[in-house]
Parts: structure tokens; sequence; C-alpha cells
């Protein structure tokens, strides 16, 4: 069974706590939790992860439960699990999720690696659960064979067995991609094409993670023609699907697909696309997570990111 978070209100991810004052600073100059967070580090444990949310003045966050770039499978114990929910309560975190691992490859044609990794997304999907996280963010694998509508098929039937495998209200959100190599996921219209490969009940289980970074490098562009490409979402996925955001500038120009993320206006994107983003009526209750360079000071970082992107909120009411 799914732990519980006492005195939490469980909510569909995608959605902030209605009556939240976003951006606004309170009494002791702190920023009001608003539906901003990051990534955050899980060293000496998921416990930890809260806490340092906190410091961000978050009540957002993403984890990873273990080491991405390893295949070895850690327990999350009930102790582990109820020292989470604790953190997770005393800091007042509104919607925690987690961040696959980068090995996955629920689009192999190698069944050797298919097979080892729906295992370790099965893995996933149980730590997320235990730790009553409301989301798990995915990235719809490679077509190493090279043959897009087999590993679309291969992806769908991988996820619909998966969620089947583990019940519950925990959402698996599909990230965008930079469309390097082989990797699926960089056109609205694959996404689209994975999300109803998947039956239902299954299917409603499933939403999409917008990494602004991967979108534009992918060929969207934000920067200059941002309502065309929400609107294009809408239109191809729809926005109800829309739970989660990346916030990440860009390293690459429009259409390089490199995955390379830069800090908040400081890389192609630049200022305007996020002062759009945090301004646009449509999307102020999705959820919305850094993943921008923290450097040698990452709490620093990640306040002056969130700082910036709360700011462009303030300017623009």
């Amino acid at each position: 069974m799914e732990p519980k978070v006492k005195g939490q209100n469980r909510r569909k991810t995608g959605q902030v706590e209605d009556g939240t004052e976003r951006g606004e600073t309170g009494a002791a100059g702190a920023a009001t939790p608003d539906e901003l967070g990051a990534h955050v580090s899980t060293a000496g444990g998921v416990r930890n992860a809260p806490g340092r949310a906190a410091l961000l003045d978050s009540a957002v966050l993403q984890l990873f439960t273990k080491q991405p770039s390893r295949w070895a499978e850690p327990e999350i114990t009930s102790e582990v699990a109820d020292e989470f929910v604790e953190q997770r309560t005393q800091h007042a975190i509104k919607v925690a999720g987690a961040h696959d691992s980068y090995l996955i490859n629920l689009a192999s044609a190698d069944q050797p690696l298919f097979r080892r990794s729906l295992d370790c997304f099965i893995g996933e999907l149980q730590r997320c659960q235990r730790l009553g996280l409301e989301f798990l963010v995915t990235h719809p694998g490679n077509a190493t064979s090279g043959d897009v509508d087999s590993s679309l098929d291969r992806n769908a039937a991988a996820i619909e067995e998966a969620l089947s495998l583990v019940p519950g209200p925990l959402q698996v959100l599909l990230e965008t991609t930079a469309g390097s190599g082989s990797a699926l996921g960089c056109t609205f219209e694959q996404l689209s094409a994975l999300i109803n490969r998947v039956a239902e009940p299954m299917r409603s289980r499933l939403g999409v993670c917008l990494d602004t970074c991967h979108v534009f490098a992918a060929g969207y562009d934000l920067r200059d023609r941002y309502d065309e490409v929400i609107d294009r979402f809408a239109d191809v996925i729809g926005l109800e699907r829309l739970r989660l955001f990346h916030l990440n500038d860009s390293v690459g120009t429009l259409g390089s697909r490199r995955d390379r993320h830069a800090s908040i206006g400081q890389g192609a994107l630049g200022e305007v696309p996020f002062q759009r983003l945090m301004t646009d009526p449509r999307l102020a209750s999705i959820p919305k997570l850094l993943e921008t360079p923290k450097g040698d000071d990452s709490v620093g970082a990640d306040r002056a990111n969130l700082e910036r992107l709360r700011g462009y909120r303030l300017a623009g009411v």
C-alpha cells in the first residue's frame, strides 16, 4: 500500500494547491512557496531531499531514487520511506517526484536490454510508490533499430505492463527530448502516438514533462514563437496532459539537437520565453522544476535561478 503523507492532501500531479500566493515575499523575507522547485540531491539518503528543497523556499522537488547511470537497484525500506514522509510533511512539500535511470530504453529491440530496462523501470515505479511520490519522469527511449513505429509499440507495451504491476495514483511523465541520435520524443506527434498506444486505464496515468531546453533544441521556437509552440502542444497532445515543466535555458541554438542546459536567461533561449511561461495563466498551477547548472554552490545557483523566475512573474503582474 502506498504510504500516505500525514497532514497532506494528495492531489493530481500537475496542480499546485489553489490559493498559494506565488512569488510573493513573506514577512521573514523568504519567498512564499509556489509551483517552482528544483531537482535536488539525495546525498546521505532520500530523507534529506525535502530539507534541501526547503532551502530554496520550494514546495516542489524532483530527485533520483537510485544512481541514474548504474543498474544497481536499491531497496526503499519502510524505515527510509517513513523518514522521507516525515521530512516531507515537516517541510510542507506539496509535489514530489523522481526522474528515472538514464540507462532505461523501453524502445530497444535488443531483448536482453529491453528486459533489463523494463525490470529497472518497474523498480523505479515501486520505489516512487513506497515514497508516496506523485510522478516519475522518463525519457521515451531510443529507436536503435531505426524503426520508429515498432520502437513506440515496444515502449507503450512496456509502460502498460509496468503500470499494471504497480497500481495506484503515481503518474508517468514522458519527457520531451532534444532529438539527438535515435532519441524518441523530440516531436509532439511522437509523444502523442506513444500515449495513444497505451490502453486505458493505464493511459490515464500518463502525462508529459516539457523541458524548455529540449523542445528548443528539437526545433520548437519558444523564444520567438511562444504562442505557436504552446498552441501546437495543445492541439497535438492536449494541455491536460502537460503535468510538469523542466525550466532550463539552452546552450545549443534552435534545432541544434544539443541537450545542454544553461542558467535561466543566460542561454540561447534568453529571458523572453521564461517571462511568458511565468505569466501564462494557463500554466500557472503546473509544477516547474530547475535542472540548471549548479556549479560549486548548488543552493546559491538554484536560488538565483528561482529568484529570476519569480521576478519575471512579479514584473508581469
